[in-house]
Order: C-alpha cells, then sequence, then structure tokens
C-alpha cells in the first residue's frame, strides 16, 4: 500500500527542486542564479561588504592593487628562479648518476644475454 505515510522516497528529478511551499510548483533557479550562487541583490550585498572589509585591511597595512601586484610578481619570480637552480644541480646529479649506472647495467645486460645463449 503506498500512500502519504511511504517511508522510502524517490530521488528527486535532476534539475528540479522541493516544491514552494506558496505555490505547490517546484522551484527552479534561473541560470544566472545558478552561476552567481544566488540572486544577483544578495551577491552583490555579500561582495560589497568583503570587498570593504578587504579593502580597509589593505588599507591599515598600506597595501594598494599595484604594489601587492607587484610583491606576488617578485615572490613568483624568485620561486622560479630557486626552482630553476634546484633542477639544474638535479640535472648535475642525474648525468654523474648516470655516468656510472649505465655503463654498469650495459654491462649487466650483455652478461645476462650471453649466459642465456
Amino acid at each position: 500500500m503506498t500512500g502519504d505515510h511511504e517511508t522510502r522516497r524517490r530521488p528527486l528529478e535532476p534539475g528540479a527542486y522541493p516544491a514552494d511551499p506558496r505555490y505547490g510548483q517546484p522551484r527552479r533557479r534561473s541560470g544566472l542564479n545558478r552561476f552567481l550562487g544566488g540572486s544577483p541583490a544578495a551577491v552583490f550585498v555579500k561582495l560589497l561588504f568583503l570587498s570593504v572589509l578587504v579593502g580597509a585591511v589593505m588599507a591599515m597595512f598600506g597595501l594598494t592593487p599595484g604594489l601587492l601586484f607587484w610583491q606576488i610578481y617578485d615572490l613568483t619570480r624568485s620561486l622560479i628562479d630557486l626552482g630553476l637552480d634546484t633542477f639544474h644541480d638535479f640535472g648535475r646529479w642525474i648525468l654523474a648518476g648516470a655516468a656510472v649506472v649505465v655503463p654498469i647495467w650495459l654491462i649487466a645486460r650483455l652478461l645476462t644475454v650471453s649466459r642465456e645463449r
């Protein structure tokens, strides 16, 4: 017997949302609402509030958007330079190790092949 007291619920169809109690129709969110994560007015108010907070903190530390950009640029540049130096050393280690390992491997392979015949 199936009725209103059914404990098992059917999963909602993709794109369907629970019924709006005012109208009894399923609510559908527009593409804009889905993209923004809410109504445009609510998102605007949230972004405005966060912008004021972040702007105040940046002003307290004496940061401007241009200065912040150049600091991030310098940090990225120094990390890249550091990484390339590391790869340069790493490449030298590979070459030094290969100068020993590859001839030993080659000799071992030649000896193994000659034993199999």
